[in-house]
């Protein structure tokens, strides 16, 4: 059973659709015991970072989620809450992933939030991730976002936008994805069945 982080954030239906179509066995929860007991755990969301934090703190899931032992998938804002710092809120977050939040720079020409379909470059770093198996190099994925995570040593793919930022993060048993792999069609089908397969 895949248990979905339930905290006061968006997109979780689309997720919960996706892993329908998928055929697999899920749930929406808060239950530190029912995170803790899952096959995997998936960490969505759509929202603003402090308030987020604040919900996942208020209810010990902040301590929680860094102890899980299982593959655990962060999309989005839950990718950024995996990581140290965010400038949004001027928030600590989860401190999984060694890297800083940062807000895209105003640059002439180039519309924030970064939305849309953009391409998941894989040549930037050496590593192969597990749950980019079966990819084709440069494949589009879908974005949405107006903070963005720096390259660091656990960055497994990157994407362009005004400057190079981290699309797949992996360290361990922890992955996460800045783009919705839910909402990214065949490719993002791939990247749900490789972790699904973990």
């Amino acid at each position: 059973m895949i248990a979905i982080v339930k905290y006061n954030a968006g997109n979780i239906g689309s997720v919960t659709n996706a892993l329908n179509r998928l055929g697999i066995e899920n749930k929406v929860t808060d239950d530190p015991e029912e995170l803790k007991a899952a096959d995997k755990v998936i960490f969505p969301g759509v929202g603003e970072a402090g308030t987020a934090m604040n919900y996942l703190r208020e209810r010990g899931l902040d301590q929680v989620i860094r102890e899980l032992k299982q593959p655990v998938l962060g999309i989005c804002l839950g990718m950024q809450l995996m990581c140290s710092h965010s400038e949004e809120g001027d928030t600590e977050c989860l401190g999984i992933f060694d890297t800083t939040v940062k807000k895209f720079p105003a640059t002439e020409g180039m519309k924030v939030p970064h939305m849309g379909w953009n391409s998941l470059n894989t040549e930037v770093v050496d590593q192969q991730s597990s749950i980019l198996q079966g990819l084709q190099p440069a494949a589009d994925v879908y974005y949405v976002h107006s903070y963005y995570a720096e390259v660091c040593e656990n960055t497994v793919a990157a994407c362009d936008y005004i400057l190079p930022f981290s699309s797949v993060l992996q360290k361990d048993n922890f992955y996460a994805t800045q783009f919705h792999p839910e909402k990214s069609a065949g490719i993002g089908e791939q990247i749900l069945k490789n972790f699904i397969e973990l």
